[in-house]
């Protein structure tokens, strides 16, 4: 495994990151995928054995049980605490990023992770309704306290995260150390002007969703998993553009037919050639993990990324919020 630094923050993580959003009890129509504590504990046990320390979860994942799982399974497989980066998030909860909302949600994903502290602490979501200064200043208090190391920010507009960068600059605040933001070969949006500001800005690239909810790791569409069956999200985000995706999709087993390696390796190594640090991975089965470990080691070559690249054509934005309503998915209300 290799690590990388997270921004400028001195946190050393892997550069593959384990998504915990597989973690923890079944829950409603969305999650009803996600794998029960002895078998989460399998696959983190799995994970840092083969040199992942990253962790990253959130407070509304399956109710908080994700955040106990992790916290559960680091307790009971005997792991330093100093020896696994944990990352957790705040939004999706009443109050979204009003100071009073973070200070309580801090103290209950704490608590839930049995840690006196998160190495990483990222705001889910652009909050329209809370000034900028009052929520960079509540995440600021937690670094003061000790509560949080680093923070960091996932899927808003680049002007978004622009603004709020310049309003810790401006008052002396902890600046975003990483931008966890929906990107994949199926979906490269933020290549725009989110990823341009954050490169500008030392911010390090750790997105989500880098295997577009398994799509790009088999040459057919739909898998017979208890997630392709059942996550409606996946498909919310992947079945309108279908037919022109798969196209790219077909381009990914290509390269992998050709390097002799499997599709998960190409499309991780491809984000790896984009300057992403480290992908966030929800892998359900050990040799999910073992494919995407071994991708580090993988570097394709310009000709290569070009040919991936060719035939991706502008999608809707899926990620970042417009401001007004926006109804929550029934796993976080």
């Amino acid at each position: 495994m290799k690590y990388t630094e997270l921004g400028n923050s001195g946190i050393m993580a892997s550069r593959i990151c384990v998504g915990c959003m597989s973690y923890g009890v079944p829950s409603d129509d969305f999650l009803r995928w996600t794998l029960d504590y002895e078998t989460s504990r399998d696959m983190i046990k799995f994970a840092f054995d083969h040199g992942v320390n990253f962790f990253d979860t959130a407070n509304c994942y399956s109710h908080g049980t994700s955040e106990e799982f992790l916290g559960r399974a680091i307790r009971e497989l005997g792991i330093k605490r100093s020896d696994v980066v944990i990352a957790s998030k705040v939004y999706f909860n009443q109050g979204k990023l009003r100071p009073e909302a973070i200070k309580r949600e801090i103290e209950g994903t704490l608590r839930r992770l049995s840690t006196d502290y998160l190495d990483l602490y990222q705001i889910h979501r652009f909050d329209y309704s809370t000034p900028m200064d009052e929520t960079m200043a509540a995440l600021h208090s937690l670094i003061k306290d000790g509560k949080v190391r680093a923070i960091g920010a996932s899927a808003m507009y680049g002007y978004q995260f622009y603004n709020l960068q310049m309003v810790a600059e401006r008052n002396g605040f902890t600046p975003f150390s990483t931008m966890q933001n929906h990107y994949n070969l199926l979906y490269r949006e933020d290549e725009r002007d989110l990823i341009p500001v954050c490169k500008q800005m030392g911010v390090s690239l750790i997105p989500y969703s880098p295997l577009a909810s398994g799509h790009l790791t088999r040459p057919s569409w739909n898998s017979d998993s208890p997630r392709s069956a059942t996550d409606q999200m996946a498909r919310n985000k992947y079945d309108f553009t279908m037919q022109q995706d798969m196209k790219i999709v077909e381009r990914v087993a290509d390269v992998a037919g050709q390097l002799g390696v499997t599709m998960t390796e190409v499309a991780l190594a491809w984000q790896f050639a984009k300057g992403v640090a480290a992908p966030i991975v929800g892998a359900t089965k050990p040799h999910h993990f073992a494919d995407a470990i071994k991708s580090v080691d993988l570097e394709l070559t310009a000709e290569e990324v070009a040919y991936l690249d060719e035939l991706y054509l502008p999608h809707k934005v899926k990620g970042a919020l417009s401001e007004g309503p926006n109804p929550l998915p029934p796993f976080i209300k």
